[in-house]
């Protein structure tokens, strides 16, 4: 049965919400203008934090070709570096989920516009808006679902986000370039055009005003940025992350009562290979390789760290009192006693990425960097990575590998 054309969503009177208009979309817009710019930087300076250039373990985007070219060395300074601009990156992009939804709710009707295109300027805008929503349905979609327990998109999260983003943002870059000056016209005009394509020929009785519908936008925003911010915090403030399991409440009491991302028992690590009879480290570098017990290395010189744990999924501790071995004392066994070079970490660790990871020079000859045997006063336990665990300052959670096993130090 043919359907009336006046029923296809390319009418004009098929989409009937008074809501709808330039000036309510614009407003909008903006919002997402800056919001978007912030999360893209951030997202950016997380994949530079990983310090993909030094090793092939540390990139999970081996292919990105110019998109890498802002790489840059990832400094040890200020040390809460990585947990502000990771904790950013997550808690703005959920905090800017309704926003993004009321504003491809409200430019729904022109996704319809017959004919497709007009002209070459209304062709590119077309284009863009198609890849501006199904970038940001993608990207964003990829970014919450990693967050969560599981992951369950299909392929690696890594090479998803990375390039979904940049094919977001590209689109979002030559829409803002069309549409930004249009949105401030709209903002500054006293009175909307009558026939935008977004206002309806024909609307419905308005049952809230456009004030109203950005007042529940701007809720809903703040009710995302409530359920989820706590997570970067300890104490109560952690409690309120309903939303965000990762990060949730303390999983424990005393010394070692902080977040882990995983733990022994999921990284199948085996008790017996950790105990102080059977476990040694590893050292190798210019002059050989060196084994080391870990009544050894509580016989080295003890150094202290205040450092904070902060993961990608957004969550991060306070910082806590780490106590152990500095990585460059370790590199000055092995032959690099005025030099510390860059580091190859393995650990025990069976399951789960990153089971091993790259630290650069800078990173290693920082004093703050350690190779920690105790935390808080206590040693650490199975789940913060006993009997050693690397501690770096401003490095993501991944790169302070738990239950290490090896160090080569140099060129591998």
């Amino acid at each position: 049965m043919r359907v009336p054309a006046s029923r296809l969503p390319s009418a004009p009177g098929f989409w009937r919400s008074p809501l709808r208009g330039p000036r309510f979309t614009s407003l909008l817009g903006l919002v997402l203008l800056v919001g978007l710019t912030v999360l893209f930087a951030t997202g950016l300076l997380s994949y530079a934090a990983y310090n993909p250039g030094l090793d092939p373990v540390n990139d999970k985007t081996p292919d990105r070709g110019i998109l890498g070219c802002y790489l840059f060395a990832w400094p040890t300074d200020p040390h809460w570096l990585y947990r502000l601009t990771q904790g950013v990156h997550v808690t703005l992009g959920l905090t800017l989920v309704p926003v993004l939804l009321a504003k491809l709710w409200s430019v729904v009707p022109r996704l319809f516009t017959l004919p497709p295109a007009r002209s070459l300027a209304h062709a590119l805008e077309r284009v863009s808006l198609l890849l501006l929503v199904g970038g940001a349905l993608f990207t964003f979609g990829t970014g919450v679902l990693n967050i969560q327990l599981d992951y369950v998109f299909p392929g690696s999260f890594y090479p998803l986000h990375f390039y979904g983003a940049w094919v977001f943002f590209a689109a979002f870059v030559a829409h803002a370039v069309l549409k930004v000056p249009v949105a401030l016209r709209n903002l500054r005009a006293l009175r909307e055009e009558r026939d935008d394509d977004l206002i309806s020929p024909r609307p419905d009785p308005p049952t809230v005003s456009r004030r109203g519908a950005l007042w529940v936008v701007g809720g809903g925003s703040l009710l995302m940025f409530a359920t989820n911010a706590g997570r970067s915090f300890d104490g109560p403030l952690r409690e309120t992350a309903v939303l965000s399991p990762h990060g949730g409440p303390e999983p424990g009491h005393g010394p070692g009562g902080f977040q882990i991302n995983k733990t022994a028992r999921y990284a199948g690590i085996d008790p017996a290979e950790t105990s102080e009879d059977a476990w040694r480290l590893v050292l190798t570098g210019r002059t050989g390789t060196v084994r080391l017990g870990r009544g050894r290395l509580l016989g080295m010189e003890q150094h202290s760290a205040a450092l904070p744990i902060a993961c990608v999924e957004g969550w991060s501790t306070s910082d806590q009192w780490w106590r152990g071995v500095r990585l460059r004392d370790l590199a000055a066994l092995v032959g690099f006693e005025d030099d510390p070079p860059d580091v190859f970490v393995e650990s025990l660790q069976r399951r789960g990425a990153f089971r091993s990871g790259a630290l650069r020079a800078n990173q290693v000859a920082d004093p703050r960097s350690l190779l920690a045997l105790s935390v808080n006063g206590e040693a650490l336990s199975a789940d913060h990575g006993h009997p050693a665990r690397i501690i770096v300052p401003a490095a993501p959670g991944v790169l302070n590998t738990k239950w290490v096993a090896r160090m080569t130090f140099g060129d591998r």
